[in-house]
């Protein structure tokens, strides 16, 4: 299965995240702070980042295109609680590969984390 980084500033969101994915066999590292997120994936790769968009210090895309420089190849889905089309398209611009809102629906999370895995094994290597 897959290794699954979750940036989430709510806690309780990131251990629901969390549960539903190690359910499924992945293993999910949890975070609730973006520096400490991107430290890890400066050292750690990961299959897949699932990314709140409305964080603390950065916002969701900028953390995507700072995890981007360790991991070029990093498939990420993006998380809002506020969904907006002008976000949903720039999030698709960096890459990400899905934008869901919360509350999160635990089958369509199953979904798109099975895609988003999917699609990043077909990314060709750079």
């Amino acid at each position: 299965m897959a290794e699954i980084l979750v940036l989430d500033d709510v806690r309780d969101a990131a251990i629901l995240i969390q549960k539903i994915l190690q359910k499924k066999g992945h293993v999910v590292h949890v975070f609730h702070d973006e520096d400490e997120a991107l430290r890890f994936t400066e050292k750690t790769p990961v299959d897949l980042a699932i990314l709140d968009m409305n964080l603390r210090k950065m916002d969701g895309l900028a953390v995507l295109c700072e995890m981007r420089k360790a991991l070029p190849r990093l498939p990420a889905i993006m998380l809002t609680g506020l969904p907006d089309r002008v976000t949903a398209q720039q999030a698709f611009a960096l890459g990400a590969v899905a934008y869901c809102a919360k509350p999160i629906d635990k089958d369509r999370l199953e979904e798109r984390v099975a895609e988003a895995l999917l699609d990043g094994a077909d990314l060709p290597e750079q």
